[in-house]
C-alpha cells in the first residue's frame, strides 16, 4: 500500500509539471492488478529513436560523473576543514599564550621585511637622485665643451688666416715711415701689437727656455743663488704661462707640483703630476727634469697603496702628502721608498663634498706649502663652512696650530699660502678673476683684495704656490700653467 501511495504522489507531481496525465488500472496476463500512468512530454513532439535515446543516456552518465567528481571535491574540502578544526582545537588546548607568541613572531618578521623594503626604496631613491645630478653635470660639461670647441675653431680659423697672410707676405706695413728706412735696408713690417690676434699668436707660439722657467724672478730679473727675494704681501699676478696639456679626458682637472725642498735623488726640476678625473686615483707620474715633463716622458709611475681624493696633494721634503679617498685621513707617502710613513685623521674636517671649493670636485681638504712649512685648508661643521687653516708637522702630520677664518670656503674657487698668509681666488671659470681675500694668522684678520688673476682656459681646478720658484702652479682645463707673482717688500 505505501508503494501505491508513493506512485500516486509521483504521478501527481509529474501531472503538475506536465499538466496532463492518464491513470489506468487493469489486470496483467497473470491476473495481477497493475496501475499504469502516462505523462505527455512538455518539449518533445515525438519519442526519440533508439540512437537518440543512447545519446541521452550518455549525457546522463556524463552528468552523473560530473556530479560524482563534485561530490568527491566536496568531501576533500570537508576533510580539510575537519583538519583545520582539529588544529585549532589543539591550539586552544595548548593555551592562548603560545598562539599569541607565534603571532608576535610572524608580526616581527613582517615588520623586518617591511623595513628592509623601505631601506631598499630609500637607497634606490638616493641612487636615482645621484644619477640625475651626474646627468646634469655631464650635460653642463657637454655644453661647456661645445663652447670651447667653437672657441677653438674660431681661433684656429683666425690663425689659419694669419698664417696665410704671413706666407703671402701680406703683413700690415706702415708706408708712412718707409722714407726713414736707411739705404740698402729692407722695409720692415710693423705689427699692431694691440690686436687680439697678435696677442694670441704671441702667447701660443713663444718658446720659453727651461732655464728661464726655473731661474727668472717675478720681476723678470735673475734671482741670487739663495733664490729668496724676500717675503711680503701679494700685489700682482702675471699672465699664465702654459707649459703643457694633458692628453686624455682624465686630465680635465688634476694637480702638478715640484718639491721646494727636494731630497736626493730628486732635484728642484723633478716634477710630479696626477690626473684626478676618476674614482680610483692611484697613479703619480714622475719626471726627472723640465724637458721630460714638457715632452710628456715620465721616468717613473708611482702606484699609491690607496686612492687619493681631488686636487689637494703637494710634494714637500721628499714626500707626497694627500687626502685618502672618501675620508678625512691625511697620508704621507715617501717617494724614495715608495711607502706610507704616516697617516692622520683631520678632526672634524668635512670631506667628499661637504665643504668643497666653489668648483666642486670633492676639494674639501687642500694641502699647501709655503716658506713657513706644510699647511692644510679645510672646514668643519663647527666652523659652519668657514675656512679653517692648520699648520702640520711634516713628519707625523700632527696639528701644530689652527686658525678659523671668516671666509666661507664654498664662496671661493681656490686657496694658497704665501709667506704664512692665506689667499683665495674669486672664480675658477671667469677669464678675469681676482685674488679676492687675504688672511693673516699672525693677526687673525682678513681683508678684501682685488689682484687680477687670469683663468685663460676657464676651468682652474688647482692653484698652489711653490716657495722655491716664487711662482703659482695651476691646472686650468687640461693645461698645466704657471704665474709669476710680485710681493710688496716687508
Amino acid at each position: 500500500m505505501p508503494v501505491a501511495q508513493l506512485l500516486l504522489l509521483t504521478c501527481l507531481v509529474w501531472g503538475l509539471e506536465a499538466r496532463t496525465a492518464q491513470l489506468r488500472k487493469a489486470n496483467d496476463p497473470s491476473g495481477r492488478c497493475q496501475y499504469t500512468f502516462s505523462v505527455a512530454s512538455p518539449s518533445e513532439s515525438s519519442c526519440p529513436e533508439q540512437g537518440q535515446a543512447t545519446s541521452a543516456i550518455q549525457d546522463l552518465q556524463r552528468d552523473s560523473s560530473a556530479q560524482r567528481a563534485d561530490l568527491e571535491s566536496t568531501k576533500a574540502r570537508l576533510s580539510s576543514l575537519e583538519g583545520i578544526l582539529h588544529q585549532l582545537a589543539l591550539g586552544q588546548a595548548a593555551g592562548p599564550s603560545q598562539t599569541h607568541e607565534g603571532l608576535q613572531r610572524e608580526l616581527g618578521t613582517l615588520r623586518r621585511e617591511r623595513e628592509q623594503l623601505e631601506t631598499q626604496t630609500r637607497e634606490l631613491e638616493v641612487a636615482y637622485s645621484n644619477l640625475l645630478r651626474d646627468k646634469s653635470a655631464l650635460e653642463e660639461e657637454k655644453r661647456r665643451l661645445g663652447e670651447e670647441n667653437a672657441d677653438l675653431a674660431q681661433r684656429l680659423e683666425s690663425r689659419s688666416q694669419e698664417a696665410a697672410r704671413l706666407r703671402k707676405g701680406q703683413c700690415p706695413q706702415d708706408h708712412s715711415s718707409s722714407q726713414d728706412v736707411p739705404p740698402g735696408s729692407k722695409e720692415v713690417s710693423k705689427w699692431n701689437v694691440e690686436t687680439v690676434n697678435f696677442q694670441e699668436l704671441k702667447s701660443e707660439l713663444t718658446e720659453v727656455p727651461a732655464s728661464r722657467i726655473l731661474k727668472e724672478s717675478p720681476s723678470g730679473h735673475p734671482v741670487n743663488e739663495e733664490g729668496d727675494p724676500g717675503c711680503g704681501e701679494l700685489v700682482w699676478v702675471g699672465e699664465p704661462l702654459t707649459l703643457r696639456r694633458a692628453e686624455t679626458i682624465a686630465g680635465k682637472y688634476g694637480v702638478w707640483m715640484r718639491d721646494p725642498k727636494p731630497v736626493y735623488p730628486h732635484t728642484r726640476e723633478t716634477t710630479w703630476r696626477i690626473d684626478t678625473v676618476g674614482t680610483d686615483i692611484r697613479q703619480v707620474f714622475e719626471y726627472d727634469g723640465v724637458p721630460q715633463f714638457l715632452q710628456g716622458y715620465p721616468s717613473k709611475v708611482h702606484v699609491l697603496p690607496q686612492p687619493l681624493e681631488s686636487t689637494g696633494a703637494v710634494v714637500y721634503r721628499g714626500s707626497l702628502y694627500f687626502q685618502g679617498a672618501e675620508s678625512r685621513t691625511l697620508v704621507r707617502y715617501e717617494l724614495t721608498t715608495e711607502a706610507v710613513k704616516a697617516e692622520k685623521e683631520l678632526p672634524g674636517a668635512g670631506y667628499h663634498g661637504q665643504f668643497p671649493y666653489s668648483w666642486g670636485g670633492y676639494t674639501d681638504i687642500d694641502l699647501a706649502v709655503d716658506e713657513t712649512g706644510l699647511w692644510v685648508i679645510y672646514s668643519t661643521q663647527g666652523a659652519k663652512g668657514a675656512i679653517v687653516l692648520s699648520r702640520l708637522n711634516p713628519e707625523s702630520l700632527a696639528l701644530e696650530q689652527t686658525w678659523e677664518t671668516n671666509i666661507r670656503k664654498q664662496s671661493v674657487a681656490n686657496a694658497f699660502l704665501i709667506c704664512g698668509r692665506l689667499y683665495t681666488v674669486s672664480s675658477y671659470s671667469a677669464r678675469n678673476a681676482t685674488v679676492n681675500f687675504a688672511y693673516d694668522p699672525a693677526t687673525g684678520r682678513s681683508k678684501a683684495l682685488s689682484v687680477p688673476f687670469k683663468n685663460r682656459y676657464k676651468y682652474s681646478s688647482m692653484v698652489d704656490y711653490n716657495p722655491l720658484e716664487k711662482k703659482l702652479f695651476a691646472w686650468d682645463n687640461f693645461n698645466m700653467v704657471t704665474y709669476d707673482i710680485r710681493l710688496s717688500r716687508v
